[in-house]
C-alpha cells in the first residue's frame, strides 16, 4: 500500500465504536484473530455488559474444546474499554462503528470521531441499508471511509459486505478486504453503494412480495413458508426469517430502501402494522407467527404444503432484484450467489432456481404482476438475456 497517501499501513489497533449485539460481536472475532481492541461507548455499564456477553461467548467455546482457556484469556485481555472518545481512538488505525442504523446519530458520531481521530485513521461503518457515500461526506476523509457490513451474530455469521462509497480509495477497500478474511469472514464487496447493498436487496422486498402473494392468492403462511424452504432451497420460510431478524429491523431497512430508490421495494402494510403493534417476530414472542416462550420453535412446514403453493412471485421478485444488481454494475452472479448462500443461508443458487421455473414464465409472471399493480415488477433488462 501507498504510504504516502497517508493511511494506516497495516492493521494492528481497532476501537469499535458502540458495544451492541453487533459491536460486542465485532470487537471479540477482532481479538480472537490477534487484534488490539478498544470498544468504546457512551457508558461503562453498556461496556461492561458487552464485556459479560463476550466472557460468556468465549467460555461457550472452552467449553466445546474450541479453545482453550489460556487463549480465551489472551483473548481478554487484548479487549479494553473506554467511554471518553479522544482516548479510545488514540492508537487505532481503523474504527469501526457499530451504533444504532438512525442516520442523524451515525452523522453525529462521525462529527465527533473526526474532530479527535488522526487523519491517517480509516473509518469503517457497519451499517446494513444507511448510504456509504453520505455519511462519508459529513466526514474530512470520504476517501478513507468504507462500509463493513457484518452479520448478526457476527461470531457465528460468515459474510461480511464490503461497500466502498463514491470517493473510497482502492486501497482502503483492499485494506477492508484483507482484514476481513483475516478474522476469518468470507468478503463480498457491493461495488456500488446501492440501496440495501447485496443481501438486503435481495431479502427485504421478498419479505414484502411474500405478504402480497398471500394477500392475492389465499395461500396460508405455512404453504408460501414451505414453498420457499422446500422449493426455493431456504434454511426457512420467509414469514419465519422475518420473524427471527425482526420487524423493527425490516421496517426499519424498507423505510430506508424506499426513501433512496421507489423501484427497490413495493411495501405490503402489514409489515408497518406489526412494527406499530410491536409484534416484531420471536423477540417479542409474536410476529408473523406467535411464540410460546424465548425459545425459538420451528414451525412445522412440509413438502405437502410446498406443493399447494406456486411461489414463482416470489422467485421472480429475488431473481429481478439480483439482475438488477448485475445491471447496474454493483455485482456479478458469482459474488451475489455467494452473498445468498453465506448471508439468507441458500441452499441453492438464486439463478439455478430461476432456470427450473423457466426465465420465460417468471418474465411472463413480471410482466403480470406489472400490468396489474405498476412499474416496480417490470423485468430488469438481464432477463430477457437469460432465456
Amino acid at each position: 500500500m501507498d504510504i504516502s497517501r497517508g493511511f494506516a499501513l497495516t492493521v494492528k489497533n481497532i476501537t469499535v465504536l458502540g458495544s451492541g449485539i453487533m459491536g460486542h460481536g465485532i470487537a471479540q472475532v477482532s481479538a480472537m484473530a490477534g487484534y488490539n481492541i478498544v470498544l468504546r461507548d457512551i457508558e461503562q455499564s453498556f461496556l461492561d455488559k458487552a464485556m459479560e456477553k463476550i466472557r460468556w461467548s468465549l467460555e461457550k467455546l472452552v467449553s466445546k474444546e474450541k479453545i482453550t482457556k489460556q487463549e480465551s484469556d489472551a483473548i481478554l485481555s487484548r479487549i479494553k474499554t473506554v467511554v471518553d472518545l479522544g482516548q479510545a481512538v488514540q492508537s487505532a488505525d481503523l474504527v469501526i462503528e457499530a451504533v444504532p442504523e438512525i442516520m442523524e446519530l451515525k452523522k453525529k458520531v462521525y462529527a465527533e470521531l473526526d474532530k479527535v481521530a488522526d487523519s491517517r485513521i480509516i473509518f469503517a461503518s457497519n451499517t446494513s441499508t444507511l448510504p456509504i457515500t453520505e455519511i462519508a461526506n459529513t466526514t474530512s476523509r470520504p476517501e478513507k471511509f468504507v462500509g463493513i457490513h457484518f452479520f448478526n451474530p457476527p461470531q457465528l455469521m460468515k459474510l461480511v459486505e464490503v461497500i466502498p462509497g463514491q470517493k473510497t480509495n482502492k486501497d482502503v477497500v483492499d485494506l477492508t478486504v484483507n482484514f476481513v478474511k483475516s478474522v476469518k469472514k468470507e468478503p463480498v464487496i457491493c461495488k456500488k453503494d446501492v440501496p440495501g447493498f447485496i443481501v438486503n436487496r435481495l431479502f427485504i422486498p421478498m419479505v414484502h412480495e411474500a405478504c402480497w402473494l398471500k394477500e392475492r392468492s389465499g395461500y396460508t403462511m405455512e404453504q408460501i413458508d414451505s414453498a420457499v424452504k422446500f422449493t426455493m432451497g431456504f434454511p426457512m420460510g420467509i414469514f419465519e426469517l422475518a420473524d427471527f431478524t425482526g420487524m423493527d429491523v425490516i421496517h426499519k431497512a424498507t423505510i430506508e430502501l424506499e426513501l433512496r430508490d421507489k423501484k427497490v421495494i413495493f411495501p405490503h402494510p402489514d409489515i408497518e402494522k406489526l412494527y406499530n403493534e410491536k409484534k416484531l417476530g420471536q423477540k417479542s414472542g409474536e410476529g408473523f407467527y406467535k411464540y410460546s416462550d424465548d425459545k425459538y420453535e420451528r414451525i412445522q412446514l412440509d413438502e405437502d404444503l410446498a406443493k399447494k403453493c406456486n411461489p414463482v412471485s416470489l422467485v421472480a421478485n429475488i431473481l429481478n432484484n439480483a439482475a438488477w444488481l448485475v445491471t447496474n454494475n454493483a455485482s456479478d452472479i458469482p459474488e451475489i450467489e455467494k452473498a445468498a448462500q453465506l448471508g439468507l443461508g441458500l441452499k441453492k443458487p438464486i439463478f439455478d432456481t430461476a432456470k427450473e421455473f423457466g426465465v420465460k414464465n417468471i418474465i411472463s409472471e413480471l410482466n403480470s404482476l406489472a400490468s396489474k399493480y405498476g412499474k416496480f415488477y417490470e423485468p430488469d433488462p438481464l432477463l430477457a438475456t437469460m432465456q
